[in-house]
């Protein structure tokens, strides 16, 4: 096999949970480039009429479905309607997932469980449910979209922090679990990316400087810069790809460097 030839996705299935904007769209938006046959889920109407338009406007076929991937009952009628339609599926990728910045303290454990249950829950009930179907046809991909916090902590995330530090060790887990029927999991770290959302934490002050965050970032990043989601294209073609076929309970940190970095001395 040419070398190349290892990173196509042609003809694969991909679920790309979350996959209506951001880093999701990104992620599916490059497996349709490398031949995968692409769907996604999300929670609302609106959220799938607007992704979808999108995806069209990129000349994608992606066929998005409406499913709470923390509903085990719904997250199995997802999986059996995408093997209906597109066959089962080769490719999974945790996307879906929100952070609750709020001080630890001021947190109720409603909004702590609610993160979990999003972050880490909802991966755990997905894999669940596609990893029988992976066995059966001999292969699988399984790609967990960690966090910098998978490894670090920091103010205000406590929940995120603990979901994505769960998610790394349910990676290794899973990679321990099923490795030995041919499927590899993985997780894919991202730094910080530049994404609509990000925005506002990127915009020029008033006198011309820099957002003190903006500031923050860049300095803490050997890089100099933000990522931007296609930063992210290439290793996740990688970790979906047979490219990745011996690569098992890793996780990839696409972060200009910034785990690696302790920083100036004042």
């Amino acid at each position: 096999m040419n070398c190349l030839d290892q990173f196509s996705l042609r003809g694969k299935v991909a679920l790309i949970t979350g996959g209506s904007y951001g880093i999701g769209f990104a992620i599916a938006s490059a497996y349709a480039r490398a031949g995968a046959k692409i769907a996604f889920n999300c929670r609302s109407q609106i959220h799938l009429n607007r992704a979808m338009k999108e995806y069209k406007k990129a000349g994608i076929e992606a066929h998005g479905y409406i499913a709470d991937v923390t509903d085990e009952n719904c997250v199995v009628k997802l999986i059996a309607e995408i093997k209906n339609t597109l066959g089962s599926i080769d490719i999974l990728v945790n996307n879906a997932g929100i952070i609750k910045r709020i001080p630890m303290c001021d947190m109720t454990v409603e909004e702590f469980r609610n993160v979990v249950d999003i972050d880490l829950v909802a991966p755990y009930i997905v894999a669940k449910a596609v990893i029988p179907d992976m066995i059966a046809k001999g292969h699988g991909k399984i790609i967990n979209i960690c966090s910098m916090m998978s490894e670090l902590g920091r103010e205000t995330v406590s929940a995120y922090a603990a979901a994505k530090g769960g998610l790394k060790m349910l990676t290794r887990n899973i990679c321990s679990e099923f490795g030995g029927q041919n499927i590899q999991c993985n997780g894919l770290g991202p730094g910080y990316i530049a994404t609509p959302q990000t925005a506002p934490l990127r915009e020029k002050q008033a006198d011309g400087s820099r957002h003190p965050f903006d500031s923050f970032i860049v300095s803490k990043t050997p890089a100099g810069r933000w990522g931007v989601t296609a930063d992210l294209e290439g290793p996740a073609i990688f970790l979906a790809s047979e490219a990745s076929n011996f690569v098992n309970g890793q996780i990839l940190y696409v972060d200009g460097g910034i785990l690696a970095y302790i920083g100036k001395q004042p």
